[in-house]
C-alpha cells in the first residue's frame, strides 16, 4: 500500500512539473515601450535635452567603450547607441556625433565612417513588462544571451557537477550530512541548481524532511524530462536576487538592470561574479546595504573561478581589487546627468 501511494504521488509530481514548467518557461512577458527618440539634422533639440533623455535611458556618462554610453561638450554629444529590434527591422549600435546650433541638431555624423547620418533612433524607454500568468515584471533571456563567465561562475559556485548528475548529487548530500552531523547543526547544504529551481518554481522555503524529499523527487523528474541547458535557462530567469520595494528581483536579466543599469550581455567579470554571489543570500549580501559582505562574497566567487582554471591568477588579482561598481539608487529629484 505504501509503495502504491508513493507511486501515485510521483505521478502527480511528474504531471505538476511538466505542466507548470512548460507554461512558465514559455510565457514571454509583454514589454511596453515609449516612442523612440529620433535624431536628424534640423530636429528641435538641445544638448541638455538629449542629456536628459540619455540619462533616462541609463546611458553611462564617460568613456565611449560600449553601447549605452556618451560624452558631452557644450554644443555637442558623442554617444554609442544600443542595438534594438524596431518594428521595421533591427538597428545595430551606432557611434554618433551630434552637434547643436540654435536649439536644433545641426549635424549628425557616424564617427566610425565619417559619413553624415540622415536619421538615427535611440532604443526606446521601457515603460513596463508583465509576466502574463503571474503579474510579475521580468526580463527573460535566452541562455546564449547570458555571459559565458556568469554561467561558469554559477556552476563553479553552486553546482560543480551540474552536467554530470541527474538532478541531485548523492556525494554532495553525503558530504553535507557528515558536516552537519559533526557540527551538530545545519552548516552545509547540498542543493543542486536543479533542486534550487524546483524550490523556486514549485515549493515553499520550509525546512522539513518531507519538503526536501519532495524537492529531490521533483529534481530527478525535471532532469529526466528536460535538457541541462533548458533547466539552466529556466534557472537564470527564475532565481531570486533581491528586492526593490514591493518588487521582487527575479532572474539575472532584471538583476543586471537593477544593480548595474545595463543589459545582461554587457556585464563584466566582476559584475557577473557579484550577481552569482547574491544567489546564496540576496538580502544578507545586498551590495548597497552591506558592501563589505558583498565584496567578500564576490571575491569568493572569483577565487572559485581561478580554482577551476576559468580565469588566470593575474585576472583574479586584478578582479579582486575592482570596486563593486553597483549603481547607487539616486534620491528622488536629483539629476542623473552632468551639469554644464
Amino acid at each position: 500500500m505504501l509503495i502504491l501511494a508513493l507511486a501515485v504521488y510521483v505521478v502527480y509530481l511528474d504531471h505538476t512539473i511538466r505542466i507548470q514548467f512548460e507554461g512558465k518557461r514559455w510565457a514571454l512577458p509583454a514589454r511596453v515601450y515609449a516612442a523612440p527618440l529620433e535624431l536628424y539634422p534640423g530636429k528641435k533639440l538641445t544638448a541638455a535635452n538629449l542629456s536628459t533623455e540619455l540619462a533616462a535611458l541609463n546611458y553611462r556618462y564617460g568613456a565611449l567603450d560600449e553601447p549605452g554610453s556618451y560624452t558631452r561638450e557644450v554644443t555637442s554629444i558623442d554617444l554609442r547607441s544600443r542595438p534594438f529590434s524596431f518594428w521595421d527591422g533591427a538597428q545595430p549600435s551606432q557611434h554618433l556625433h551630434v552637434a547643436f546650433a540654435h536649439e536644433h541638431i545641426d549635424q549628425l555624423e557616424d564617427l566610425d565612417t565619417g559619413q553624415a547620418v540622415a536619421l538615427a533612433r535611440l532604443d526606446p524607454l521601457p515603460i513596463g513588462g508583465i509576466y502574463p500568468a503571474h503579474n510579475e515584471d521580468r526580463v527573460l533571456v535566452k541562455l546564449d544571451q547570458v555571459p559565458r563567465v556568469l554561467i561558469q561562475a554559477l556552476i563553479a559556485t553552486e553546482d560543480r557537477k551540474f552536467y554530470e548528475h541527474h538532478g541531485i548529487d548523492p556525494r554532495a548530500i553525503a558530504r553535507a550530512l557528515w558536516a552537519n552531523i559533526r557540527a551538530a547543526g545545519a552548516v552545509q547544504g547540498a542543493s543542486t541548481l536543479t533542486q534550487q529551481l524546483v524550490k523556486n518554481f514549485y515549493l515553499t522555503s520550509e525546512r522539513t524532511l518531507r519538503r526536501k524529499a519532495t524537492e529531490a523527487i521533483m529534481a530527478l523528474l525535471l532532469d529526466a524530462h528536460y535538457s541541462k541547458d533548458e533547466i539552466l535557462e529556466a534557472y537564470v530567469n527564475e532565481i531570486y536576487l533581491g528586492q526593490d520595494g514591493n518588487r521582487a528581483i527575479h532572474g539575472f536579466g532584471l538583476a543586471a538592470q537593477f544593480y548595474f543599469e545595463r543589459p545582461l550581455e554587457q556585464l563584466t567579470l566582476t559584475q557577473s561574479a557579484l550577481l552569482v554571489g547574491l544567489v546564496k543570500g540576496p538580502s544578507y549580501y545586498d551590495p548597497r546595504r552591506h558592501p563589505k559582505r558583498a565584496l567578500t562574497r564576490r571575491n569568493l566567487v572569483l577565487t572559485g573561478l581561478a580554482e577551476q582554471k576559468i580565469i588566470s591568477n593575474d585576472e583574479l588579482l586584478r578582479a579582486k581589487t575592482a570596486p563593486l561598481d553597483v549603481t547607487p539608487r539616486a534620491p528622488v529629484g536629483t539629476s542623473a546627468y552632468p551639469a554644464f
